[in-house]
């Protein structure tokens, strides 16, 4: 009997609790960063529905694997592993360090499939769709090479916004990306190579892209998104399109007038850097001529298949250097997967990378993986009539159309609807990211959990950094190899697609499983804290570029490196309760 207050006040607590949380699922449910949390002991962790999960590093270790699978804000809604059971019940906790270095180690190697994929199938089949249906320079390079760039943004974001538990993570992605691109990569394109600007498009892109951070920032100061929001991020994304093409031709039009007897000018690719990107294309040469037979022979059709799957080119194998070399095996398993699974059409090529017996192959592989990706094997699994797989209708019909392909296609000549295999092969490559990019969100929430950190400085962070590793170094070699313009240009193009495209289609996704609007509440300050200095980056860019006669420096590029410096000294010390700031 001397136990009973002490029963009597934890069944008091559980009936509070029970009514929180009665009250907040009547009003909705929880929104975006809502968490109800609770000091519960550590016998009663299988009954906590609602308990922020990165409370689970506070529990013995004995309790925490049933917290995590009984607690409902600790299961991922897409993916194919689940890493917090894994870090959490299959690891023993002396050996923590050890799962955390190996879902490093696997963040890394996602990334690096990210890259490989956008770079290697993912742009080049949206050049050739973009060949295929005529599109202009200009279009093509603000709508698919803008999208092919920024694929695995895009993604990210989308897959973030899918779970209100990881919005945090595609705002601090893709304000984080914004910040570091804007003042990391073009400061140090200015140290690498002072250049003078140019004057027209880059006003022009950098006042669209602070339009879409105004629009982002009001967004969260009213903490909610509505359909009607949502079709204006991409509505003011297709305006900035329009616009782009109009300056276009406006300096056509321009130049036809001043210079009657000469050749009409290069048209404008986002950035207005016609004498960079003629430089760029008559500095290519195909060394690939000199290896050439003099004495023509036919391939057989399994040499064909060989070639075709073989991702290493012994020529440069030879004469790249050891870190290439080194990159280039971690490459090599996910290269041939991919050469495997999507196929590339290559308008450039007069064959158009025709590989008839690789590309019957696709004809079923690439549906099966497809089904077998959508929603993480869900559809792929379903049997029809409680009886036959899709899977396996979807086997049986690749190897129909296959057959007949194979059987009135030859080896040496593309066939008529050749150009159908880039659209098969950008709905592959887009499956691709989109389940790499899920994994990469459900690692990020995990470590979140493991080191009790936001989503939001966790996107500012690994997300933003991982996903921009690849135009920061692409826009350095272009700077370096002479061509500042191109690269400076990249800065500002790009990333205005990402954060309208990012937010408007992610928020509209959410839209349109029932949700009346997307709610949207912020980890604390730190978000307020990145689209201030997002915002401010471009108010000096846009105010002392001019100023400079839009001559950029390296005096420039050290301020703006110090800005990001900053910048993420005052974040990190806002996440970790060092700088103690009032909310908004």
């Amino acid at each position: 009997m001397a136990r009973g207050p002490l029963d009597l006040y934890w069944v008091l607590r559980w009936l509070c609790v029970l009514l929180m949380v009665e009250t907040v699922s009547g009003a909705g449910g929880p929104s975006a960063g809502t968490r109800i949390s609770s000091q519960f002991p550590a016998s009663g962790v299988n009954q906590s529905p609602v308990v922020d999960c990165r409370e689970v590093c506070g529990l013995n270790a004995s309790n925490r694997c049933d917290f995590v699978r009984s607690n409902p804000d600790c299961r991922s809604e897409g993916g194919y592993l689940d890493y917090l059971k894994g870090v959490f019940c299959h690891f023993p906790p002396d050996l923590l360090p050890l799962a955390v270095t190996l879902y490093a180690l696997w963040l890394l190697y996602l990334f690096l499939i990210l890259g490989v994929t956008a770079a290697k199938f993912f742009c080049p089949n949206l050049s050739a769709i973009s060949t295929t249906l005529k599109l202009s320079h200009n279009v093509a390079g603000v709508t698919f090479l803008a999208f092919g760039n920024g694929a695995p943004d895009i993604f990210s974001a989308l897959v973030a916004f899918s779970d209100p538990r990881t919005a945090g993570l595609a705002f601090g992605a893709l304000f984080g990306a914004g910040v570091l691109v804007t003042t990391v990569v073009a400061g140090g394109i200015a140290i690498l190579h002072p250049f003078t600007v140019a004057s027209r498009p880059f006003l022009r892109d950098i006042i669209f892209y602070m339009g879409a951070v105004f629009l982002i920032f009001t967004a969260l100061y009213r903490g909610r998104v509505t359909l009607a929001w949502a079709l204006g991020y991409l509505g003011f994304y297709v305006f900035y399109v329009v616009t782009v093409v109009l300056c276009t031709w406006i300096y056509q039009w321009q130049q036809r007038r001043s210079l009657v007897y000469s050749m009409p000018g290069t048209p404008e690719i986002l950035s207005g850097s016609e004498e960079d990107q003629v430089s760029s294309n008559t500095n290519s040469y195909d060394y690939g001529e000199e290896y050439r037979p003099l004495l023509f022979y036919q391939e057989t059709t399994a040499q064909i298949l060989l070639q075709a799957l073989n991702p290493l080119d012994y020529r440069k194998w030879r004469t790249k250097s050891v870190y290439w070399r080194v990159l280039k095996v971690f490459k090599l398993p996910v290269e041939f997967l991919l050469l495997l699974t999507v196929p590339v059409m290559d308008p450039d090529k007069e064959d158009g990378n025709w590989k008839r017996p690789l590309n019957c192959l696709h004809l079923v592989i690439s549906p099966l993986f497809l089904v077998l990706t959508l929603q993480s094997g869900a559809y792929g699994v379903y049997e029809i009539g409680g009886l036959f797989p899709v899977w396996a209708v979807v086997v049986i019909a690749g190897t129909a159309l296959a057959a007949v392909t194979f059987f009135a296609t030859s080896n040496s000549e593309p066939p008529r609807l050749h150009w159908l295999f880039a659209f098969l092969g950008f709905l592959t490559s887009a499956l691709w990211i989109n389940a790499a990019a899920t994994e990469v969100v459900n690692i990020l929430r995990s470590l979140g959990v493991v080191f009790r950190l936001s989503n939001t400085v966790l996107g500012l962070t690994l997300l933003a950094w991982g996903n921009s590793i690849g135009d920061v170094f692409s826009d350095f070699t272009l700077a370096r190899q002479g061509y500042p313009r191109m690269a400076f240009s990249a800065c500002f193009g790009g990333i205005i697609f990402n954060v309208l495209v990012g937010v408007g289609l992610g928020c509209l996704l959410q839209i349109s499983r029932g949700h009346v609007e997307v709610e949207l509440e912020p980890d604390g300050l730190l978000v307020w804290v990145l689209a201030g200095t997002l915002g401010l980056s471009l108010v000096c860019s846009l105010v002392s570029v001019p100023l400079q006669c839009f001559q950029l420096n390296r005096v420039y590029g050290c301020c703006l490196l110090l800005l990001y410096l900053t910048f993420l000294l005052v974040a990190l010390l806002t996440e970790f309760g060092v700088i103690h700031l009032k909310t908004v």
